[in-house]
């Protein structure tokens, strides 16, 4: 009875928090039982609501520590900023901060996993690996699979029009082990495992009438791929999903599992890859009933629209559309089909590209003289679901801003260097009308954005506060960082060694200024100086006190806190200093022995390899600040938002663009056999019979062109009162090359948002 009168007392302030949601929202906050999908557009708030609905259901359900609402999202800023905003709405009900956890995809299966290594079959002490193409596990695969296949690596060595001559032999030999097989088995790895396939699953349906039988080679890279693993204690974040699978097939497990888990909430739904999926749905399942999917306490929550990710992740957006076409038969299906971030106008037009590419693909398609499509009508690019602005009586402040200028603007200008020109003048006049308003350049590629940096500090100096972000991932220096500076603590008498620490230290400003050269030249006595040599001066001994000073902590500290010490000696801040701590317990877990030797061998793997994903702030705003033009990808812009938005460098060869066949591996054919064998694997998910090779790489190509226009569409959809436009009539082919101009046509959606919008379109410099 008391918990009766609690609730109902509360009510009141659960009806306060339910009538500050849009429609969409609310329905996640009314939810009571069973499956739930909600299809959301861009900038409806479905975090924010999803936020809101998880508090609510814990106050009327009464959560607590042992019966959880379980919320997964894909990274881990989102999962960091989702909590912060539960707990700020469990504050608003009075309520205790738990009921729930937050998660992502991986720390969740890994949290089962570990928990039973006995039935994961994974030691809790493994080693996590991200492997790429340059691993050295998929160079060893690649190597072990062409010593036990040489007749079939000796087909692909003679691809077409081989001769027979030396030299070419010894080419497409390089060429085959350093770059085409290496991505056939990144590819197929990371298809086949998040889509629970083994290595046998592979050959069991290799199309055998192809010349060179691919998911043959696939099936065999993977299985050495595999056995790498196994010989080397190691997972990775697919063996992650599927060592949880294998504990939730214990029934006794299963069920604790399940009694513990109230329900699910699933952000970022259309990201998810098969595996993951079955992972969320076993673990919101009823434990009564748990093979009836209409009794799982789970909902999603998602965009297919902008699922950007298939065609360098496992994600496909077909899976969460058939979840949201499953759910609308049972009326479970929601829409927050109302986003208040953008002005209407650019609502406008996002909405216009949804549906003009959508009816492109449909008239490619039907048209008979069209390149040859032989195979069944694809997947739409988009889900047909137009964003509205909110009723004018919304509950959340602030939306659908008053337009800046014409709220869309289109150029057209000479060449990419009058482009960016052009950004710099509207950027200096928008900030002269609002300085605190945000602004980004959203490029395609890193190599855009750098020549946007450059060239915008070549034409406007330092009048703009620009900040480059693929810059600032080029120079995220900590593992060199450290790198250079144990590589000195292991031997302080090499001059190369010791150089290396002081440029750290220079760059780091904690030492002045100087001629490095001149210092390591001799660094016995830099280090140690004689009563008999010459005296140093200020800016010498400031460097020799910092570099004796990290050779004493070499001999006082244990190993595992050096760099730990040499994060607080080089003033990282927190989350340099958070990414840190991350760098040096992944070292120490894949160390084997107790040696710096040890520590510097993976480092140097690490700097040289790998990428290193460095830790994000919880609430890092250096994105998105005021008064800065931030420089970014399309891809990382994803979540984010400005009031003005320039996406310039909008031609065919970019968006869509086309599926590359590197000069140097054309005597294959014209198509990669990563992109072939990835279109096969998609095709074994999907219940599909195996495509040839040719029929595969159409498949390929499609994709790609369905998935460069839904990034397009999440770049346009990031602004707030300006969206800006722009396709040069010159550029360059190749962006390693800026400087080589040529007549570039745009991307295809130009012509047609300028025909839509006339008023929009800025004539000569604007």
């Amino acid at each position: 009875m008391d918990a009766v009168q609690t609730l109902t007392g509360r009510e009141p302030l659960i009806q306060t928090l339910r009538k500050g949601l849009r429609p969409g929202q609310r329905e996640i906050a009314d939810w009571q039982s069973g499956r739930l999908a909600v299809s959301a557009v861009p900038g409806s708030g479905k975090s924010f609501g999803m936020a809101v609905a998880t508090a609510i259901a814990i106050a009327r359900h009464q959560l607590h520590t042992r019966r959880q609402l379980v919320v997964v999202t894909f990274t881990r800023s989102a999962a960091a900023n989702i909590k912060a905003e539960i707990r700020k709405q469990l504050k608003k009900l009075s309520l205790p901060q738990g009921g729930f956890v937050v998660h992502t995809l991986h720390g969740l299966a890994w949290s089962i996993a570990r928990s039973y290594p006995d039935l994961s079959g994974l030691n809790p002490d493994s080693i996590l690996v991200t492997p790429n193409q340059s691993h050295r596990l998929i160079r060893n695969s690649v190597e072990q699979w062409i010593g036990n296949h040489p007749q079939h690596f000796q087909q692909l060595l003679e691809g077409r029009q081989f001769d027979g001559e030396e030299t070419e032999r010894l080419r497409r030999q390089t060429v085959l082990r350093t770059e085409v097989l290496p991505a056939l088995a990144d590819t197929v790895i990371r298809e086949a495992k998040s889509s629970g396939l083994t290595p046998l699953d592979l050959q069991a349906r290799s199309n055998q009438s192809d010349n060179y039988t691919v998911l043959t080679i696939a099936a065999g890279l993977y299985e050495q791929y595999q056995s790498q693993l196994r010989a080397r204690n190691s997972i990775d974040y697919d063996e992650m999903i599927l060592g949880a699978l294998r504990v939730l097939e214990n029934p006794t497990v299963r069920e604790r599992w399940q009694t513990q888990v109230f329900a699910v909430f699933e952000d970022e739904a259309q990201d998810s890859s098969p595996l993951q999926t079955r992972l969320l749905e076993i673990l919101a399942a009823d434990p009564a009933m748990p093979d009836k999917a209409d009794q799982q306490n789970l909902v999603r929550v998602g965009d297919p629209n902008q699922a950007i990710n298939s065609t360098f992740t496992p994600a496909d957006p077909v899976f969460f559309r058939q979840f949201c076409e499953e759910c609308s038969f049972d009326g479970r299906l929601a829409e927050m089909n109302q986003a208040g971030r953008s002005s209407p106008i650019i609502l406008d037009a996002a909405n216009f590209v949804l549906h003009w590419v959508n009816a492109r693909q449909k008239a490619i398609v039907r048209d008979p003289e069209a390149a040859a499509i032989r195979f069944a009508e694809p997947e739409a690019p988009f889900r047909e679901q137009k964003i509205y602005p909110v009723a004018a009586d919304d509950p959340q402040l602030g939306a659908n801003p008053l337009p800046s200028g014409r709220g869309l603007e289109i150029y057209t200008p000479e060449d990419v260097d009058q482009t960016v020109e052009m950004i710099g003048r509207r950027t200096i006049d928008l900030f002269g009308q609002d300085p605190n308003a945000q602004a980004a350049v959203l490029v395609r590629t890193n190599d855009q954005g750098q020549f946007v940096t450059e060239q915008i500090k070549r034409w406007h100096g330092e009048t703009l506060n620009v900040f480059d972000v693929g810059q600032r991932d080029r120079q995220s220096q900590i593992p060199t960082e450290m790198w250079s500076l144990l590589q000195f603590l292991d031997r302080p008498h090499s001059p190369d060694n010791l150089k290396a620490a002081l440029k750290v230290l220079v760059d780091r400003r904690l030492i002045p200024t100087q001629d490095l050269n001149a210092l390591a030249t001799f660094p016995e006595q830099f280090l140690y100086p004689a009563p008999l040599d010459p005296p140093q001066t200020p800016a010498v001994k400031e460097a020799s006190r910092y570099c004796v000073g990290l050779l004493s902590a070499r001999l006082e500290l244990p190993l595992y806190q050096l760099i730990s010490f040499l994060a607080y000696t080089l003033n990282y801040d927190h989350t340099a200093l958070a990414t840190a701590n991350k760098l040096s317990d992944r070292i120490l877990q894949q160390t084997t022995e107790n040696s710096l030797g040890a520590m510097l061998e993976i480092l140097s793997e690490i700097v040289t390899s790998e990428r290193f994903e460095p830790v994000e702030a919880e609430e890092d705003d250096r994105y998105v600040r005021s008064g800065q033009l931030t420089v970014i990808t399309m891809h990382k812009a994803k979540g984010l938002d400005w009031d003005y938005v320039f996406i310039p460098f909008l031609h065919e060869n970019m968006i869509p663009g086309s599926l590359y066949v590197p000069p140097q591996a054309k005597f294959l054919g014209d198509f990669t056999l990563s992109e072939v064998a990835r279109a096969q694997i998609r095709a074994i998910v999907h219940d599909q019979p195996i495509p040839d090779v040719v029929t595969a790489w159409e498949r390929a190509g499609h994709l790609k062109t369905a998935e460069e226009f839904r990034l397009l569409y999440v770049a346009m959809t990031r602004a707030k009162r300006l969206l800006w436009m722009s396709a040069a009539q010159q550029a360059p082919f190749s962006w390693s090359k800026p400087e080589n101009l040529s007549d570039r046509p745009p991307c295809p959606v130009i012509p047609a948002l300028k025909a839509k919008f006339p008023q929009c379109v800025i004539r000569g410099e604007g």
